[in-house]
């Protein structure tokens, strides 16, 4: 039995006493996923020997397997209650790491915003000190939306769905918020409207501010492959990058720049996502071509 042997060591099935007998359990894990556990003097040989078996199994959906099978254990109920302590706690270390990881982040230091910006919105020509209405705090979600783009980003609109109804509560803590894209006002308006959504939406057309705060990129950087983005250069995919940028400013109106996120640093303020966290399939994308490719705007879903 050298092949079982072999599944159980790469984690492809679980053995479960039952009386006498040993039940042999398939777990459904991304090939790719035991390939990369086994990279090494063997890996290829035995990510061969595992795609063939894949192949053998058939290429089952997940949603089409039954739960029982997704389970890598099944146990008691005060089995299962000393699992999940052990997590919680696991969770709380996590909580008060998080906790940390903010504090230091709102002790990054500042730099002064000196440049003028010009923004069109609802209500025409607006500064970045109008974009405070009246805040002394400002998160600006950089929203991927080129000028010359028929539609917003797919996944920045999967971000946006998660905005409707949060600004009134940002706003008693001093906050405001908004969403800025490099495409025309009235472009934005056409597709927020389609959208559903009612916060503050507006254009960078005029200005520099996307390229100033590393979120939108030029031809000549385009043909370049190479741009700065997330803290370092890259080959950003698109010309238009997501990001969040936070701004504060004092007393006597100066604006300064705090803190900004870009790629997986955004992944926090996704509500869908974390969800997602907590069920068994999780986020359920590693066999995808891509990361996101389940993904549609919410209004192009079957």
């Amino acid at each position: 039995m050298k092949h079982i042997s072999v599944l159980r060591d790469v984690n492809l099935i679980t053995v479960r006493k039952q009386g006498p007998l040993r039940l042999n359990s398939l777990n459904v894990v991304p090939i790719r996923l035991i390939y990369e556990e086994l990279v090494g003097e063997y890996a290829n040989i035995w990510a061969g020997t595992l795609t063939g078996l894949k192949r053998e199994l058939g290429e089952r959906k997940l949603e089409e397997i039954p739960m029982t099978q997704l389970q890598r254990k099944i146990v008691s109920r005060p089995e299962w209650l000393e699992a999940r302590r052990k997590l919680l706690a696991q969770e709380k270390a996590f909580t008060r790491q998080r906790d940390e990881l903010s504090a230091s982040r709102r002790q990054l230091p500042h730099v002064l915003v000196d440049k003028p910006y010009v923004f069109d919105g609802p209500d025409g020509e607006e500064s970045l000190l109008d974009l405070f209405a009246g805040k002394s705090q400002l998160i600006v979600y950089h929203f991927m939306y080129g000028p010359e783009w028929d539609e917003g980003c797919p996944t920045c609109s999967f971000w946006a769905d998660n905005f409707n109804g949060v600004p009134v509560h940002l706003a008693q803590r001093d906050i405001s918020l908004v969403a800025v894209s490099r495409a025309r006002f009235e472009t934005i308006e056409v597709y927020r409207k389609r959208m559903g959504w009612t916060f503050r939406w507006l254009s960078s057309f005029r200005s520099d501010f996307n390229r100033d705060y590393h979120v939108s990129f030029t031809p000549e950087e385009m043909d370049k492959g190479e741009m700065f983005y997330n803290f370092s250069a890259t080959n950003f995919p698109r010309d238009e990058g997501p990001g969040i940028s936070v701004f504060a400013k004092d007393d006597d109106g100066q604006i300064f720049h705090t803190y900004s996120t870009y790629a997986r640093g955004l992944d926090m303020l996704n509500g869908a996502y974390h969800y997602m966290d907590l069920v068994p399939k999780g986020r359920d994308e590693s066999d995808l071509p891509h990361t996101m490719a389940w993904l549609r705007r919410h209004d192009q879903y079957e």
